[in-house]
């Protein structure tokens, strides 16, 4: 695959390695650069931090440290479609995008769902009361389509060069050096601490970049980096962080053609056919979510990425290639929205979120 940017075959090499399995030690750069020596990359430590700096102020990069699974740590988020009609297209906009419980927002290819946005909340039952302010202001009907499934949310975009995985599966691409750092011991335990919570909300935007980031984590929060090592290594464990690495922005990749496929996919085969278009290594998102009759026919979701329209293509006849070893597909039965413009992305923020499930310290 070839990169739309400008990339040296050492920053190719840097984005490919570590989209995740990046190490939770005190100088995490020194293994990390070691594994890529011995992947056949020359960078030392110093080099690899470099290296990953200018990845982010050239914008290559979104960010680099924890990518936080937001469900994991309180509230809730939801999807939702709505219409914005032609001639109050930007005026509806402007009304949904002014909720500050609304973090992303797209318009997408579709003859009538043309709005699709996210809202996040603190408490789920909140989701109501902002879709009810939405439809006051605007005039139009939103249609919430929570997640009822998930198989995946992992997205990687890997380009041509050193460590990009083409000698193997695409999914195997990259260096894993999660098992460095201490040993944790897992807790069942769905709030969060105070501790905890300012964790969260420091590394929520990525880690500093120097030698020692966890150390400034540790001092950022006056915590000591013993407990900033062992806690955010059991969050990866747990599942609230979803992995830690350099974070692409796969618009500066060439990742440019972003289609949400969906699909009418007959209820009892969901969680046959899931895992199968989960695993096909070019899906980011896929999930299950409900149908509204006589609006919305669709029940599953499957997000595919690609640098040109021919290649966005071929991925989506994969797609409906895996549908179709378990029922027979017809066109009635999917659609895939593209998105044409980007109307909000302020990412989803845990703030709120982070402190309605925070317990006291006397708990």
């Amino acid at each position: 695959m070839n990169a739309d940017v400008d990339l040296t075959d050492r920053e190719r090499a840097v984005v490919n390695a570590y989209q995740g399995g990046f190490p939770v030690v005190e100088r995490p750069f020194e293994p990390a650069a070691s594994a890529m020596r011995d992947g056949g990359v020359d960078i030392d430590e110093t080099e690899l931090l470099e290296t990953i700096r200018d990845l982010d102020e050239r914008g290559v990069l979104s960010r680099f440290g924890p990518l936080v699974n937001a469900q994991e740590i309180g509230g809730a988020a939801t999807l939702v479609a709505m219409h914005a009609p032609d001639d109050r297209f930007d005026e509806v906009v402007e009304q949904v995008n002014a909720h500050r419980e609304v973090a992303h927002n797209y318009e997408r290819e579709h003859p009538h769902l043309n709005v699709w946005f996210v809202v996040s909340v603190a408490d789920e039952q909140r989701v109501s009361g902002v879709l009810a302010a939405i439809e006051d202001e605007t005039g139009q009907e939103t249609y919430n389509l929570p997640k009822q499934q998930e198989f995946r949310v992992e997205a990687k975009f890997y380009v041509d060069g050193p460590l990009d995985g083409s000698s193997k599966d695409e999914t195997d691409a990259g260096i894993d050096l999660s098992e460095l750092g201490p040993d944790v011991q897992l807790r069942d335990e769905s709030t969060l601490s105070p501790a905890e919570r300012d964790l969260v909300l420091e590394i929520q935007d990525g880690l500093p970049l120097t030698e020692t980031p966890y150390a400034d984590v540790a001092a950022a929060i006056g915590q000591e980096l013993e407990w900033v090592l062992e806690t955010v290594k059991r969050f990866e464990q747990e599942g609230k962080i979803r992995r830690i690495g350099v974070v692409p922005n796969h618009y500066a990749l060439g990742y440019t053609e972003n289609g949400m496929t969906v699909w009418n996919v007959p209820d009892e085969l969901v969680s046959e056919v899931g895992p199968e278009v989960a695993s096909l290594p070019f899906v980011t998102h896929c999930y299950e979510r409900p149908r509204h009759e006589g609006v919305w026919p669709y029940n599953f979701f499957a997000m595919t990425h690609g640098r040109s329209e021919a290649e966005s293509e071929r991925r989506i006849e994969q797609v409906r290639e895996t549908m179709g070893r378990h029922w027979e597909v017809t066109d009635e039965d999917w659609d895939s929205l593209f998105s044409t413009q980007i109307l909000k992305k302020t990412g989803i923020r845990l703030d709120e979120r982070a402190a309605a499930n925070t317990r006291t310290e006397a708990e």
